[in-house]
């Protein structure tokens, strides 16, 4: 709470399914009042209803992260209508077709930049600006950077880019947003149970060119460490945390 019988505040960008939409339910469960971003209305209207049938306090508003005109919208609604705003999830993002480097189409290329990297600029800027000016003052910013943020998979050069960027734009929030309370940290999720993760108990391919079945862990996990990092107060922070299925091809050589 931001005072006495006052609910924080939270933003969860692509929260209409997957990690955004756990994660959301996550911060409602536990007396957030949670403004639910995402590119379609529907989905975000059938989990504010759900919130709403559970006694959470759920906004959904359509949002394209790429658009600054949209960015601009969405913390127009937030100000008017939750008057603070006390922490953003930096959810939203986008791969890119598995294709060698010389294969991908320079507008795939721009799209997963644009959302995976202008798109967390673009609201953590809104933010920071909303943060450093309400009272009380700060808050919290959690960007999702994704295993990718560490090591690549074969074929993913533009995803990969972009996380590795999202390490550099959390380091540097986390600096400048010092003298105003405002804190930035980075969840590194590793093969949650989500559709975008559905293909990694198909078989993905691996860095010595074998097909494997990887195994995926439940993103409820993702969203109580999501929980976790939110809870804390502005005196502590995760500055980063990876979360992962324990057995995935990561540590080591697989």
């Amino acid at each position: 709470m931001t005072g006495a019988g006052i609910k924080k505040v939270a933003l969860v960008t692509g929260a209409g399914s997957g990690i955004g939409r756990a994660s959301a339910l996550k911060l409602l469960e536990h007396g957030y009042s949670v403004v639910l971003a995402g590119r379609r209305q529907a989905p975000l209207d059938a989990l504010a209803h759900e919130a709403q049938q559970l006694g959470g306090d759920a906004l959904a508003v359509a949002c394209d992260v790429t658009d600054a005109a949209s960015v601009a919208a969405l913390f127009d609604v937030i100000r008017e209508r939750r008057g603070r705003l006390d922490l953003l999830f930096n959810n939203a993002g986008r791969s890119a077709p598995p294709v060698e480097i010389d294969e991908l189409d320079i507008d795939e290329w721009r799209s997963v930049v644009d959302t995976n990297l202008t798109g967390v600029f673009l609201c953590t800027r809104a933010a920071f600006g909303l943060m450093k000016t309400q009272n009380p003052r700060g808050g919290r910013i959690i960007n999702n950077g994704s295993i990718s943020a560490h090591a690549p998979r074969p074929h993913s050069i533009a995803y990969t880019a972009t996380k590795h960027a999202i390490t550099g734009l959390t380091k540097a929030v986390s600096l400048d947003g010092r003298p105003y309370d405002i804190v930035c940290g980075q969840i590194d999720i590793g093969n949650a149970a989500t559709e975008m993760a559905a293909r990694m108990a198909q078989g993905t391919p691996q860095a010595n060119g074998e097909i494997m079945i990887e195994p995926l862990m439940d993103v409820q996990h993702v969203a109580d460490a999501i929980l976790h990092m939110a809870e804390l107060p502005l005196s502590a922070n995760v500055q980063f945390m990876t979360i992962m299925a324990s057995k995935m091809p990561f540590v080591g050589r697989g």
